[in-house]
């Protein structure tokens, strides 16, 4: 992995670059940025750097043996460590290599929810056991064979349980030249004994320029479609590769048309759309809510006055300015709060058919009769 190859982040890339250059490379640092911000892409490519023959003023050659062995996942001083669905007490990572180096070549903006789609996870947690503490340990306690480095990527330390603490020694004090990179999203999930003993390197999530232009240059999308895209994605990556994947055209006319069969009280039509959007599939229902959810944050944004941060279509906008004289901004609100709901209930496999229906009824309740769920007030237009 290059850092050319990764979309956005410069300040962050010339960052990493030059700790190499001015050898300040820390032993362990934590790579923190949100899902889809490229975090587990910036800690291949750095280690790729780091281990380059032949280094380049802002990048890896590329070409030399280093490299190729990287490209491929695998180097013999290039380790992972991530969360896995344990068979048995003794599993590790390894166990899990071949899976790993293919859902990672495939989509180096892999979340959790792409792994497991790699894995035989039926229902079991994912977690980092203390087997593959101890196997880490063995790992890094021999020198490295071709590098100057060693490293170790761990992809999620939040998964580490308590069974973590037995890593405390050999990251506080590593065999020369070893270097931990932990990737991470969320901060406060991490143990705190291992928090303390790293360098934190914040990544942030990416620009709407950045994933807009990656999806007309590398996906060969149309400007308007890499623009809702990119719009809908929020910063991630990883989302908006799954709405290329499932990509469905009619959301903005299917859900307008939701909005009016609830705001008419239209019962028994609400019956066909239920059918409709159940036969959607799971991944183009979740696209379907969060298209929902950013077109009501829109329309907020309208009826507080700050069209000039408003990004819709002209088709969308117009609709968007016409649903400002149907519902303020509380009913928009408590709109979106029941499809978060809904899209957390779909990410989890509720039964779509009740899921739709009851979505509707509670959007009739707020649209039709104004009433907000408990907690929120009515504001009049």
């Amino acid at each position: 992995m290059q850092f050319k190859q990764i979309i956005g982040q410069k300040a962050v890339k010339q960052r990493l670059i030059n700790t190499v250059k001015e050898n300040r490379v820390s032993h362990a640092q934590l790579f923190l940025g949100p899902e889809g911000s490229g975090s587990l892409a910036l800690a291949v490519a750095y280690a790729q750097y780091i281990s380059c023959e032949d280094q380049q003023p802002d990048d890896s050659c590329g070409v030399c043996s280093s490299c190729r062995k990287y490209q491929k996942l695998a180097h013999p001083d290039l380790h992972f460590s991530y969360p896995f669905f344990a068979k048995d007490a003794k599993d590790t990572a390894l166990n899990f290599i071949e899976q790993w180096r293919e859902a990672f070549l495939t989509n180096p903006y892999l979340s959790l929810d792409n792994w497991r789609s790699y894995l035989d996870a039926e229902n079991k947690q994912a977690n980092i056991n203390i087997a593959e503490c101890h196997q880490i340990i063995k790992k890094l306690s021999f020198k490295p064979f071709e590098s100057a480095y060693k490293i170790l990527i761990l992809w999620l330390p939040e998964y580490l349980d308590k069974e973590g603490n037995a890593l405390l020694k050999i990251i506080e004090e590593p065999q020369p030249n070893t270097v931990f990179l932990l990737v991470a999203q969320n901060q406060d999930q991490i143990l705190n004994t291992i928090l303390s003993r790293t360098q934190l390197v914040k990544i942030p999530a990416l620009g709407f320029d950045d994933i807009k232009q990656a999806l007309i240059k590398n996906y060969h999308q149309q400007e308007l479609a890499a623009s809702e895209i990119a719009y809908l994605s929020n910063g991630k990556f990883t989302e908006a590769m799954t709405m290329l994947d499932h990509e469905d055209k009619g959301f903005h006319a299917l859900f307008v048309h939701w909005l009016r069969l609830c705001y008419g009280n239209k019962g028994l039509e609400i019956f066909p759309f239920v059918d409709r959007a159940a036969k959607l599939g799971r991944e183009n229902q979740k696209n379907f809510l969060r298209y929902g959810i950013s077109f009501l944050r829109e329309c907020c944004l309208i009826m507080a006055g700050a069209d000039s941060l408003v990004h819709l279509p002209p088709a969308e906008l117009e609709t968007g300015q016409k649903m400002t004289g149907v519902m303020n901004l509380a009913m928009a609100q408590a709109i979106s709060t029941e499809l978060e709901k809904a899209h957390y209930h779909v990410e989890r496999n509720a039964n779509p058919k009740i899921l739709f229906l009851d979505v509707s009824l509670q959007i009739i309740k707020i649209l039709s009769f104004k009433t907000l769920p408990q907690g929120t007030h009515y504001i009049p237009n």
